[in-house]
Formats: C-alpha cells, sequence, structure tokens
C-alpha cells in the first residue's frame, strides 16, 4: 500500500445507496482483500447466517448464534484481591470487529478467561484498543462481553478497560443522526450511509440498547499505562483536541455530549486517519505524541498489520494463504506498537501483554 499520512476517512467520498450492493469491506485504504484458505480457492459455501448479518468476503467460517449468552456476576463468588498492591500484568487487545469467538479464543490462549468465558486473570490489567463492532458477525456480543469483564476482573482486583474507536464513533453516529446530512468535506453524508459502507451490521443495529450507547459514549480517547500511551488510531489528529490525556479525553466527550451531527462527523473523520508512523518521518509523529502526552513508546491499533507491510493477501486466492501475522508488528524506531492483526481479513485477533519479550 502507498497511502500516506493523514489520508481521509474511510468514507471520504459522497455515498450512496447505490453503493451498498457492494461488500462491506470499504475502507479509505481501499477494499480489503478477500483472502482464501488452504484448500478454500472456490467459492465459498453458503452458510446459515444470522438474520441480518452480512456476511464479508472473507472465508473463515462464521458460527450461527443467537443472542450472546450473558452471564450474571456475583462479586462474593469473585476470586479476593490479592494482599499487596502491586498491579497485576498489563495485557493489550487489537481491533475484534465483531468476531466473538476469535476473541474468546485468544483471551482463553492467554490465560485471562477460562473456559466458560469468565474472567479467571486475579489482578491482571486488560485495555481494548476500540473497534468492537461493523463487519463481523457478533458486534453486540463483543461489547457485551466486555462490559461484563470490566465487573469481573474489577472483583478479582484487577481491570479490564477500553479506548474508543473510530467505528464506535461511527455506530453512534448511525444511531443518533441516521440519515441527517453532514458536511464531508468531500460533498454531502451521512453516518447511516458511512455505517453501511464500512461493513456495518444490521443484527448490531436491532441489537443496540441505550446502556450499549451509554457505555461506548463515555469512553477514553487515550490513556498511559506502564510507560506505554494507549491510542486506537495512528494518527496524529489526537493534537487536535488537547495538550494532555485528560483534555482530549475530556474534549472528546464534549464533543459527543453536545450531539452536533457536524462536530461528531469531524471527529469521526479524524479518527479514521491513519499510517501517520509508517515511512519517512514516522519516528518523529510518534515523539510528537509521546512528548505532548507522554510515555515512551505508543500501542495502536485500528491500521492492519498487512497493511502497514504492504502484504494484504491474494485477491483471486492463488497462493492459496492470507495474510501472515504472527503478533503485533514494532516499527517507527521501534517506538510504536501495531496491534491490529487483521481478523476482518483473515489475519489473527491479537491479545498480548507487555512489554511484549515478557
Amino acid at each position: 500500500m502507498t497511502q500516506g499520512a493523514g489520508q481521509g476517512p474511510e468514507v471520504e467520498r459522497t455515498a450512496t445507496f447505490r453503493d451498498f450492493r457492494v461488500p462491506a469491506y470499504v475502507h479509505e485504504s481501499g477494499p480489503y482483500a478477500p483472502s482464501a484458505q488452504p484448500g478454500n480457492a472456490a467459492a465459498p459455501v453458503e452458510e446459515d447466517h444470522p438474520e441480518g448479518y452480512t456476511p464479508t468476503r472473507r472465508d473463515l467460517p462464521v458460527i450461527n448464534r443467537g443472542d450472546t449468552l450473558q452471564v450474571d456476576v456475583d462479586p462474593a463468588a469473585a476470586p479476593a484481591s490479592q494482599p499487596d498492591n502491586s498491579p497485576g500484568p498489563l495485557y493489550v487487545v487489537g481491533d475484534v470487529h465483531g468476531y466473538l469467538d476469535e476473541l474468546l479464543a485468544a483471551l482463553r490462549e492467554q490465560g485471562l478467561i477460562d473456559s466458560a468465558g469468565q474472567w479467571c486473570a486475579g489482578t491482571a490489567r486488560l485495555w481494548f484498543l476500540g473497534d468492537f463492532t461493523d463487519r463481523g458477525p457478533d458486534g453486540i456480543g463483543v461489547i457485551d462481553l466486555v462490559m461484563r469483564l470490566s465487573a469481573e476482573a474489577a472483583a478479582a482486583g484487577g481491570y479490564c478497560k477500553a479506548l474508543m474507536g473510530n467505528h464506535e464513533l461511527l455506530l453512534l453516529g448511525a444511531k443518533r443522526f441516521g440519515d441527517t446530512p453532514v458536511n464531508s468535506g468531500a460533498g454531502t453524508a451521512t453516518f447511516q450511509a458511512a455505517w453501511l459502507l464500512n461493513g456495518g451490521q444490521k443484527s448490531d443495529m436491532d441489537r443496540l440498547q441505550d446502556h450499549h450507547l451509554q457505555w461506548m459514549a463515555r469512553l477514553d480517547a487515550m490513556e498511559e499505562e506502564d510507560g506505554y500511551l494507549l491510542v486506537h488510531s495512528d494518527t496524529t489528529a489526537y493534537l487536535d483536541y488537547g495538550d494532555s490525556i485528560e483534555a482530549v479525553n475530556d474534549t472528546v466527550r464534549e464533543t459527543l455530549t453536545r450531539n452536533d451531527a457536524d462536530e461528531c462527523w469531524d471527529l469521526f473523520r479524524k479518527f479514521t486517519k491513519r499510517f501517520s508512523f509508517r515511512d519517512e518521518g514516522g519516528a518523529d509523529a510518534v515523539r510528537s505524541l509521546l512528548d505532548t502526552y507522554g510515555g515512551t513508546r505508543i500501542v495502536h491499533g485500528h491500521s492492519p498489520i498487512p497493511y502497514l507491510l504492504g502484504v494484504v493477501g491474494s485477491e483471486d486466492g492463488e497462493d492459496g494463504s492470507g495474510p501472515v501475522v504472527e503478533g503485533p508488528h514494532v516499527y517507527a524506531d521501534g517506538l510504536a506498537i501495531a496491534m491490529d492483526g487483521g481478523v476482518t481479513m483473515a489475519g489473527k485477533l491479537l491479545v498480548r501483554q507487555l512489554p511484549l519479550d515478557t
């Protein structure tokens, strides 16, 4: 990929409903390449997908499920907090995009949840870097899981927290503003059209409830833990919203509270920018954020690692394989850690402990 830093948002063009015949992998960097799996180069087998789920051009099977099972948390039954005050190990999670099964498997692999999907990591600290919904089959199930693990982790003396991604802003905007026209900078657009173009799932919208909306609207945009500056997007646009972590988080929340469609669109547009840390000048862009907000390294999601590496898989499936992502991508003179393994393009949903050499 040759797109440079400061590229426009995922839907920086006028969106019309005739576009919706295109598979929902529209992205500012171009369509996600449909990656074939070994022995699966032929046309995908028809699946019995849940009602309202728009299948993407991803050849991994999707498990047919009903509404996500809700598990009540009994704080009295949770493991007791450890007596010392030392923080538990720190973990980060890349973009999930509705792939609940892959998330559960990755969390189990790291020993953060048990076979029943409940928190079993005691005082561990877990940060999600945003983008819980869209493109995959069960975005609301992902949000429900993160909310539940937050309660279970807190009861055990640890925590599970989450950052605001551009797809949270997109889903909030689609719900709040629908087809209200906004000034996109490239003609008239709407949140509803942008959401559909970028993988919005009717099943998610149908299951979206007030407590989901309130949870998303209160998410922080950035935080710092153990010297790591945690953000969703690999962009310097955060600098437009304040000169401290607290100021940025307050500005984003205040913008959403004002409920102005154009203001919210501008926030979404800036959060979709990417690749600021790649190529020449990337390390300096990272330093501009670290110098302003603190930390010694930045950890982000948003841009799939195959895009950062210029490897997006074969569009016609001739090579018989998808993008190969073994773990996080460290770049920009070692100052940036990318965590989006490209689960939406048959990559890998990454959950990793920091520091990476642990």
